[in-house]
């Protein structure tokens, strides 16, 4: 791919996606929404215009964009907050992430003894092990654009954060299972799990300690430009270093914004800086996920897809529900937290690649269901998300 093709497609991407944020904006849907039907217009799905080795060749954008993501939502992560929210979004993110597993592993299991699916029970288990995965990017877009404040927003932020660790920790549960039911790998449970284990801690450790050391050059740079460039740096020393080392690439920039959070006084500046200069980032990487959905996989995912989409989505409610019950939640988290977690992207992408190699025989399969849900998700979640927060009261400006 020539310099000349990247340029071009990079502003073409750019074009896009600013012509189809502000369509969106029009029909009163939220800018992420606009980038994604701006990609999968302009994409291999439909005009072509940016090609499938054009969205491959730039896939460093996601990664330095989600490392941004992650790097913002654990500047939310003061102990202030923790203890004005208490234990409410671990307890609600593990019982969320749970319920959706359950859900879609029952009704598959219902189904098939009804109608007698193409799935064997380790391949189900894999399949709903995915759907503990919640796409943090739209919905932090969302409440950016709008500027979401209050206590369904705080809560909403702890809990896609902590749900990619949820997550990771039922996947390799239920993978381990699925394993152990085919005769593959180590026949102990435990030995299993010491790598989302070491992934999600491993992670969490590495990123809190490069983030106190992220403070120390903070206190002799002041300009603007200088700490600029020191933040991009830190991002991408944390998401090479994670990939070297084998932990959660999300997880160590969001404890690195945490340990920044705690223990500097300049997080607040670095936050500022990073939301002036992530913008077309965040466009780019929307368009990019939009030209990557493919809706060619609609029709071939048949009733174990349709299974998946919709269960996912009644164990997220119903799981956020119970938990915030449980925790004694205001009213709006609630009823409206729920339906704020629809969204799924690159995690559960990144589950199905590993779920082909455990269950090669429905490999193919499973990773169309994910593929479809994930168009759905990523078109139908950044306006749930709005609507979430607007029926909470907390959008302050449209």
């Amino acid at each position: 791919m020539s310099e000349t093709t990247v340029l071009l497609t990079i502003a073409l991407m750019i074009g896009g996606g600013v012509l189809f944020g502000r369509l969106a904006k029009f029909c009163h849907l939220p800018n992420v929404t606009g980038y994604i039907v701006a990609g999968l217009i302009l994409g291999p799905c439909m005009l072509n215009l940016i090609s499938a080795n054009s969205v491959e060749h730039l896939g460093i954008i996601a990664t330095v964009s989600l490392g941004f993501i992650a790097f913002s939502i654990g500047n939310e992560f003061k102990i202030s907050f923790f203890k004005r929210v208490g234990k409410a979004p671990i307890v609600i993110a593990c019982l969320e992430s749970l319920f959706a597993v359950l859900c879609v592993l029952i009704a598959l299991v219902v189904a098939d003894l009804i109608f007698g699916l193409t799935l064997d029970l380790p391949a189900m288990l894999v399949l709903s092990a995915i759907a503990a995965a919640t796409a943090p990017a739209a919905t932090i877009m969302v409440i950016k654009q709008y500027k979401a404040k209050g206590p369904m927003t705080e809560t909403l932020l702890a809990v896609v954060a902590i749900d990619d660790a949820t997550a990771i920790m039922l996947f390799g549960i239920f993978v381990a299972i699925a394993q152990m039911l085919t005769g593959q790998g180590d026949s102990s449970i435990a030995m299993q799990l010491l790598k989302p284990v070491w992934e999600i801690f491993g992670g969490i450790i590495c990123g809190f300690i490069l983030g106190l050391v992220f403070a120390i050059p903070l206190r002799w740079f002041k300009k603007d430009g200088n700490r600029l460039i020191l933040t991009i740096g830190f991002i991408f020393l944390a998401l090479g270093l994670a990939d070297v080392i084998g932990v959660s690439d999300l997880l160590m920039c969001m404890a690195m914004g945490a340990a920044l959070a705690n223990f500097s006084t300049e997080f607040v500046h670095i936050a500022k800086l990073c939301d002036g200069f992530t913008p077309p980032l965040f466009l780019l990487f929307f368009v990019a996920s939009g030209a990557e959905l493919d809706v060619s996989v609609l029709p071939t995912v048949g009733i174990v897809g349709a299974i998946y989409v919709i269960f996912r989505v009644i164990g997220k409610y119903v799981g956020a529900y119970t938990g915030s019950v449980i925790c004694h939640s205001a009213e709006p988290v609630k009823k409206y937290l729920g339906p704020a977690l629809v969204p799924q992207a690159g995690v559960a992408i990144g589950l199905s690649l590993i779920a082909t190699q455990v269950v090669p025989a429905y490999g193919a399969q499973i990773r169309a269901i994910i593929l479809c849900g994930t168009l759905i998700y990523e078109l139908v979640g950044p306006a749930v998300a709005k609507w979430s927060l607007s029926k909470a009261g907390e959008i302050s400006g449209k």
